[in-house]
């Protein structure tokens, strides 16, 4: 199935997505990757204030290139999201609603999703050009001094992804591997 995703983001709208469907994502979301995740954690675990608001955050897990000029930003590809398996279940236990990457989660993630009713959305590996032209803006919101792994704010128009992980479990790297596994017999 397609799905349109607008602002305001809310588990709402996504209770009804599944793993495999496509869904094309319009509004504010952040960007963190790896380091900025770890200095978030650090916030909360000293009470300090985040950047942004994680209640119904989406965040990207990349490190876009330099935008050239007119551009609001450069090549923004996912970075593989197994790097912020250590984070990403005290964000969705915070209120995150979404992260957007590549590649499989861990068991911890997938739980942390389904307890928050949350989902992960694989953007295209390796198609980054593609994906930065539906991205219409982007500021550095914290952590400059991170270069391309600063936490940036930007705002998305029809931004193409896949649900790999659902609200209620389901998982298409395992679904697509069982289906594969079907066709050939095994």
């Amino acid at each position: 199935m397609e799905h349109r995703l607008t602002e305001p983001f809310t588990r709402e709208k996504t209770a009804k997505y599944k793993a495999g469907d496509k869904v094309f994502l319009t509004g504010e979301i952040y960007t963190a990757r790896d380091a900025a995740h770890k200095r978030i954690v650090e916030m909360i675990s000293k009470g300090q204030a985040l950047p942004f608001d994680v209640k119904d955050a989406v965040i990207y897990y990349v490190g876009p290139t330099p935008a050239k000029p007119g551009h609001p930003i450069g090549s923004a590809g996912p970075t593989t999201s197994y790097r912020m398996d250590a984070y990403a279940p005290l964000l969705l236990d915070m209120g995150q609603l979404a992260m957007i990457g590549k590649g499989q989660r861990s068991e911890e993630v997938k739980k942390a999703v389904i307890r928050n009713k949350g989902l992960y959305l694989a953007a295209i590996g390796g198609a980054g050009a593609l994906m930065a032209d539906h991205i219409k803006s982007s500021e550095i919101i914290a952590f400059e001094d991170l270069g391309a792994e600063a936490v940036r704010r930007l705002y998305v128009e029809d931004m193409p992804l896949t649900v790999v992980l659902d609200s209620k479990g389901g998982d298409l790297y395992e679904e697509g591997r069982l289906e594969y596994l079907k066709t050939q017999g095994k």
